[in-house]
């Protein structure tokens, strides 16, 4: 790779970060403490920018310096969408994931919530589930539509509407964090909220059912990692390395 082509990729990654979370390029300066012309022949492919004022963009991109100034392109840059049922890791494992990579992190539900102007219980109250998967692909699309690159923490009932599930395969590459039941059960309790299994005595078979029947669902992501019995950092690291 010549210099000029390897500069040029270097200002199209700030630049494309600086669009998808819109942030203008005085603001970017301002928070590196980088001069707003310095980043302008940076995003230009001009010039040839140090290794600490680098650090120092990457820093305030909060990405590692090395997403920056690595010379080959991933090889497929495409959203990554993570399946599965609540207590997968989909949330905690998705952030790690999305910061280690410099891109947005995305909760699919939160995006439903806009789409529906309601928190997630009241449009299925209100709406029905009908009504939901409606909101559910329209803000699937949209985020697709305005990411290029992200890591999407998806329902993890998505999987049985097929038209948002077709749509999530062609678009990203679907990776399935799978759990036993009993893991599953313990990390909701954790987090102190049993939706949606809330007034069921029997929420472990619930869970058990779930997974016996979406199991081939889930089965069709182009990858599968097993976080069964294993910490955050331990499963963000073969999630990585997964993806390489």
């Amino acid at each position: 790779m010549t210099e000029t082509l390897y500069l040029s990729r270097l200002g199209e990654r700030v630049r494309a970060w600086r669009a998808e979370h819109g942030m203008t390029r005085k603001a970017l300066a301002e928070a590196s403490g980088v001069s707003e012309r310095y980043l302008a022949q940076l995003e230009a492919g001009e010039g040839n920018i140090s290794v600490l004022l680098l650090r120092r963009v990457a820093r305030a991109m909060n990405v590692p310096v090395e997403s920056l100034v690595r010379e080959e392109e991933a090889p497929e840059e495409k959203p990554i969408a993570l399946l599965g049922l609540r207590g997968a890791g989909k949330s905690t494992l998705g952030e790690k994931l999305a910061q280690a990579l410099g891109v947005s992190f995305v909760e699919l539900d939160r995006e439903v919530e806009k789409e529906a102007g309601a928190a997630l219980a009241e449009v299925f109250a209100l709406y029905g589930q009908d009504a939901f998967r409606r909101f559910e692909r329209r803000a699937l699309e949209r985020v697709l539509s305005s990411h290029e690159r992200a890591v999407i923490a998806t329902g993890g009932s998505i999987v049985t509407d097929a038209g948002s599930y077709k749509l999530l395969r062609e678009r990203c590459t679907c990776i399935w964090l799978k759990a036993t039941p009993e893991e599953h059960m313990a990390r909701v309790i954790a987090q102190g909220d049993m939706r949606p299994f809330k007034g069921s005595s029997a929420a472990l078979d619930e869970i058990r059912q779930l997974l016996t029947d979406r199991d081939r669902l889930y089965r069709r992501a182009d990858l599968t990692i097993d976080t069964s019995g294993k910490t955050a950092r331990q499963s963000l690291a073969e999630l990585k390395q997964a993806l390489t």
